[in-house]
């Protein structure tokens, strides 16, 4: 198969290039509509408890919980006096009037209450009575309230005569979090392209070999901007997963690219001609990225088993990403190598891309490898206790779901709802909706009862109910008219206020006694808020996570066992990635929730780490440490199978391995890290997260425990049941064909190496080590022998390599 690509882009070049341009072209006009296409929410399981309320609500009574909060300040600052305040003042109250006034003349807006509106009640002014809210409902889904949003605080809050309006709650927060993505995602690319170019050059040494994996990147971003414009036409899809398109987008194909741009030099200074060489890259390098693509692919698709479609978003952003940047790397890229030849070192940097030779065993990983592999326990176990200290942190982790404090402190919304909780004394705009059925067929008794229940509640300030209401288990005021909506005839509902923090340890706990209380006369009742959301999606994500992380452990045993035919192999990696990527979420645990280095990186600490990242970054995280598994292993495999010497091919393996790993590994966290400048606080988690498990992945784990297990395995590495041989020898990835050599009559440029280039061939290999930082970099990559070992027939030509993909 992929000696058939290789030759498809050498012979189809032109065509090739032109149909990836027309997709580039068709993906830039398309593809940047998305845009306007994405979701900012996502975060609630729809099926949930919490979900179904608000369906309740909206269709039973024509209400819901509410998402915009108008706070109302008054000129002056007279304190509370005589039972007037500075917001009863007529002026203020006049213009007060007419925001409330616009608000109900808005057809997008369900419902509006005021404190006036409601006869001036004081739960809904301010302790030191300068502020007031208006409180409303923006109807439709998030878009909808997106668009309401910009529109309302555009005309309605700044100063209006004797008031300042500013807006708060859950649609500002999130109207205000989706357009500050927007800029962070162009300040990370500002930041990322230029650093990342700059290593590219200082990888490469010359301008043109560079600015190939960036062209490829910009494809892979384009493209996959294109494939969500599509999904966006059958599902929801998150403005958040733009984050994983761009850093996944640049990384994975800058990683893809470095390894056939590498490979295609080394092929080249092997003597073979540039159509022979552009096959050899493609039957090589060109399947180990294959592969590599295949296990992030499926590790991301973990994450469609989840209810959420902020999660989900990301799987289809996370898998469009990396099967365009495989097409990109294993049939554009290759075609245009062949149109660029031995000009793909054009524009070389003077002092940069060379190195001294230097014989096989020279090299600080071989050495390192065998430093390690003198001592494999005590270096193991030493780097397994840190990795195990790092991650003691996460044993103590809190989840929680995301509010205004993951905006930056001086953001207007952000401000104007933190001043909700320290302004008021009541948590008005944070109550729980209880709903129950056979509203109309209870008795007043039995409504009374059950909201007697509810406010008996440890936690619970007060219970709005059709009879009245409630404080402390008690009946504190009667019926009001504003309290008849409250039944229907197969409804009644209840406003339970909360005198606690909603979205924390005691709310959830006070969620799973409100839904465990029950009145004789009444039927099932549902719960939602805030809070009942988070328990929601806590529950959704724990239930199905068993069978995410199955499908990952399942796909990553798989694929590497059908690679290597090994049965230790497989697990080793599974392991080890669990050890480093609990590392990384104690060390997010430690920075993020319990707030060390926040002044560092810029964020408030809120005690909690978000439901969905560690999902997230461990799915992500997961697939790409396979990238340099797969191709340490195949080049210590390779070695393995060409000496018989464990010890020999593990250094060998790592030292031709270890370059190219640390280069891929340094250029995908600088696409990461670009995102720490965020300023919404789990995108920097996201950013800061996925750079510590990169970077620990490709230098602790690769360097020391690997080797060391490698080291204490020996040749149970690659042992398998003699059933399980079968299957690998009937089903398993074989070596890659050499090229076909062509009959005499019919020559091609595809044949085998003349006796001319085998003689370079057979000089090349004479000398090792004899390239380039890239060069020596890309015989590393796990995709096939150096030009130092590469065997010869006895007419001096370069027999075919044996490699493993």
């Amino acid at each position: 198969m992929f000696t058939r690509l290789g030759r498809l882009a050498v012979r189809r070049r032109r065509a090739v290039l032109a149909v990836s341009l027309l997709f580039v072209a068709l993906a830039g006009v398309l593809g940047t509509g998305v845009f306007g296409r994405l979701s900012g929410g996502g975060f609630d399981d729809p099926r949930s408890e919490s979900t179904r309320v608000r369906a309740v609500l909206e269709q039973e009574f024509g209400t819901g919980e509410p998402n915009l909060v108008l706070l109302v300040d008054a000129a002056t600052s007279a304190p509370v006096a005589d039972g007037v305040s500075a917001v009863d003042d007529p002026a203020v109250e006049a213009a007060a009037a007419e925001v409330f006034a616009a608000l109900e003349e808005r057809d997008d807006v369900a419902e509006v209450v005021s404190y006036w509106s409601l006869g001036k009640v004081p739960p809904l002014r301010s302790t030191d009575g300068t502020a007031a809210m208006i409180v409303a409902r923006i109807a439709g889904d998030e878009d909808a309230v997106d668009a309401a949003t910009v529109e309302i605080t555009d005309e309605l809050v700044g100063e209006r005569g004797p008031v300042t309006v500013s807006a708060a709650g859950r649609g500002p927060v999130f109207q205000q979090v989706s357009e500050t993505i927007q800029g962070d995602l162009a300040t990370a690319e500002a930041i990322a392209v230029p650093v990342t170019m700059l290593l590219l050059v200082l990888v490469f040494g010359g301008l043109v070999a560079a600015a190939l994996p960036l062209t490829v990147g910009v494809v892979a971003v384009l493209g996959t901007f294109f494939t969500l414009f599509v999904v966006t036409q059958f599902t929801d899809v998150s403005i958040f997963s733009i984050n994983l398109v761009t850093a996944l987008g640049l990384g994975l194909a800058i990683d893809y690219s470095l390894f056939i741009v590498s490979r295609f030099r080394e092929e080249l200074a092997r003597g073979r001609s540039v159509d022979e060489a552009v096959v050899r890259t493609v039957e090589t390098a060109g399947r180990t990225v294959a592969v590599s693509a295949v296990t992030v692919a499926v590790s991301l698709s973990a994450l469609l088993v989840f209810p959420l479609y902020f999660l989900r978003s990301f799987a289809y952003a996370g898998i469009g990403v990396t099967l365009v940047s495989l097409v990109a790397s294993v049939l554009t890229l290759p075609a245009v190598l062949a149109m660029l030849g031995t000009r793909v070192d054009a524009l070389r940097i003077p002092g940069l891309g060379r190195r001294t030779a230097a014989s096989a065993g020279d090299g600080f990983w071989h050495r390192l490898s065998l430093a390690v592999m003198r001592r494999p326990i005590v270096v193991g176990a030493a780097a397994i206790g840190l990795l195990v200290l790092l991650g003691l942190p996460f044993l103590r982790v809190e989840f929680g779901t995301p509010d205004q404090r993951v905006l930056p402190a001086d953001n207007p919304a952000r401000i104007a709802t933190d001043r909700l909780r320290s302004d008021f004394a009541s948590a008005e705009a944070a109550a729980f909706p209880v709903v129950a059925t056979r509203g109309g067929a209870a008795t007043d008794e039995v409504v009374a009862a059950h909201a007697e229940a509810l406010a008996a509640l440890d936690g619970v300030a007060r219970v709005d109910a059709p009879t009245g209401r409630y404080t402390d288990g008690t009946l504190l005021i009667g019926p009001d008219p504003s309290l008849a909506a409250f039944r229907t005839e197969d409804m009644v509902r209840f406003n339970v206020v909360p005198d606690i923090e909603p979205v924390s340890e005691a709310g959830e706990q006070l969620v799973a006694e409100l839904r465990a209380v029950r009145t004789e006369g009444l039927g099932p009742q549902l719960v939602g808020g805030a809070s009942a959301a988070l328990v929601d999606s806590k529950a959704a994500i724990g239930d199905r996570l068993p069978l995410a992380a199955g499908i990952i452990a399942g796909a990553t045993f798989v694929l590497l066992f059908l690679m290597f035919g090994s049965v230790l192999v497989p697990l080793k990696a599974i392991v080890l990635n669990l050890l480093s990527l609990s590392a990384t979420f104690g060390a997010m645990v430690w920075i993020f929730q319990d707030g060390h280095l926040s002044d560092f990186f810029g964020f408030t600490a809120t005690g909690m780490t978000d439901t969905t990242t560690p999902i997230l970054m461990f799915c992500i995280a997961f697939g790409l440490s396979m990238d340099y598994e797969v191709f340490l292993l195949s080049r210590i495999k390779e070695e393995h199978d060409r000496t018989g010497d464990n010890t020999a091919s593990v250094a060998l393996g790592l030292e031709r391995t270890g370059r190219i790993v640390t280069a891929a590994a340094a250029l995908l966290a600088i696409t990461f890290v670009a995102f720490s400048t965020s300023g919404i606080s789990f995108i920097k988690l996201f950013g800061v997260g996925l750079t510590l498990a990169v970077l620990m992945d490709a230098t602790l784990v690769r360097g020391l425990l690997v080797p060391a297990f490698m080291r204490l395995a020996g040749e149970a590495n690659w042992w398998a049941p003699a059933p399980m041989r079968r299957i690998h020898e009937r089903f398993g990835f074989s070596e890659s064909e050499p090229p076909e050599v062509p009959a005499p009559a019919s020559p091609s440029v595809l044949e085998s190496p003349s006796p001319a280039e085998g003689a370079v061939a057979l000089q090349n290999r004479e000398v090792a080590g004899n390239a380039t930082p890239a060069d020596d970099a890309s015989s590393g990559e796990g995709a096939g022998q150096s030009s130092a070992d590469a065997p010869t027939d006895s007419a001096g030509r370069s027999a075919p390599e044996v490699v493993h993909h």
